[in-house]
């Protein structure tokens, strides 16, 4: 065994030790006298499937992108950018919007739920969820969280929908199983 590559006792240089293994000097450090408290950052604050949240960057980035990259929110998917696919369908304050047109702006202290958020805090699926598993209405799955959140809205807003308001919610499917 070559006790010289393991570094000495006491936390001196290492035995052996060449350019590669040295190290490296350290900048004396003095401690701040006084830690001053930074004002908080001023912002956009929201609440997201029950959790609050202040966004500091663009004002007018969509909600979308904040869900997906920011918060990994990932249900919520890019489908068309102009409101036409409903992929991206969320409730704020309990109606259904489309994320990819919606600016952070426009969101200011509102509620908003995800396909994630729908589930109760015991890990129970709402029944919209639940009714999909049981009648296995999963296809390629692109398009289900937002069909799943516009139904969650229709059945608030009609409890009895009719089968022209269950063809009215207008999400559109990306394999094409669907209308």
């Amino acid at each position: 065994m070559n006790v010289g590559a393991f570094p000495a006792i006491g936390g001196g240089e290492p035995r052996g030790a060449c350019a590669y293994n040295r190290r490296m000097p350290q900048a004396p450090q003095t401690p701040p006298q006084k830690i001053v408290p930074q004002p908080i950052r001023s912002g956009i604050d929201i609440e997201i499937n029950g959790r609050r949240y202040r966004h500091t960057g663009d004002p007018e980035l969509p909600l979308l992108w904040y869900l997906r990259d920011v918060l990994r929110l990932t249900g919520c998917k890019y489908g068309c950018d102009d409101t036409s696919c409903g992929a991206c369908s969320v409730l704020v304050d309990g109606k259904l919007k489309r994320a990819c047109t919606l600016s952070m702006q426009a969101v200011v202290d509102k509620r908003i739920t995800t396909v994630e958020g729908l589930a109760g805090a015991d890990g129970k699926l709402h029944p919209v969820q639940q009714a999909w598993i049981d009648e296995d209405a999963i296809l390629c799955g692109y398009c289900q969280s937002g069909q799943i959140m516009a139904a969650v809205d229709l059945l608030a807003r009609k409890p009895n929908p009719s089968d022209a308001d269950i063809d009215g919610i207008g999400n559109l499917c990306r394999c094409g199983k669907r209308k």
